[in-house]
């Protein structure tokens, strides 16, 4: 579904972490909305696509936008932008890394923990790696992924991953 709306801002009595966002008026959300399934693809001014959930807000639905994405599309708070939105049938949510798919085709231990995760943990994993360029950055980040899911059993401490990261970068600039 094609639409126009504009890069709002929460205002800071009802503003979060997450100010940017573009709204979404009701009659076009609820469409993509399938009880908790929220996932869509939405296509920025015909050139950024991103996968993203809709969010609900008092009298309309949002979808966050963070400063990188604000940045590329080189647009202020009150521009007006075109969105296409489709609904995400993809299994996580959003697009799996290849790097990441590897090792868990490769390791059955952790990829039973890595599904055994919430959906949510599991596409913050996936964003983990994809947000990064450098296939060997990709590749580490995705090691360090499964050696911290399989050594804490399944359990995820992002505190603790994020360590395991910086380990397997390190690991990385040795070489």
């Amino acid at each position: 579904m094609r639409f126009t709306t504009s890069l709002n801002k929460f205002t800071e009595s009802n503003a979060s972490v997450y100010a940017l966002h573009f709204p979404v008026p009701l009659e076009i959300a609820e469409p993509f909305i399938d009880g908790e399934n929220r996932r869509i693809k939405c296509t920025i001014n015909n050139t950024h696509t991103i996968s993203s959930g809709l969010m609900p807000f008092k009298e309309y639905w949002y979808i966050l936008v963070n400063q990188s994405l604000q940045k590329e599309l080189q647009i202020e708070v009150g521009d007006s932008v075109e969105l296409l939105i489709e609904k995400d049938e993809s299994k996580y949510g959003m697009d799996m890394p290849v790097e990441l798919e590897t090792v868990l085709d490769q390791d059955k231990l952790a990829s039973e923990f890595f599904h055994d995760l919430t959906p949510g943990k599991q596409r913050n994993l996936i964003y983990i790696i994809s947000k990064v360029k450098n296939t060997d950055s990709r590749i580490n980040k995705a090691l360090a992924i499964i050696d911290h899911l399989t050594e804490r059993n399944g359990k995820l401490d992002f505190k603790l991953l994020n360590e395991k990261i910086k380990e397997y970068n390190q690991r990385g600039k040795l070489k």
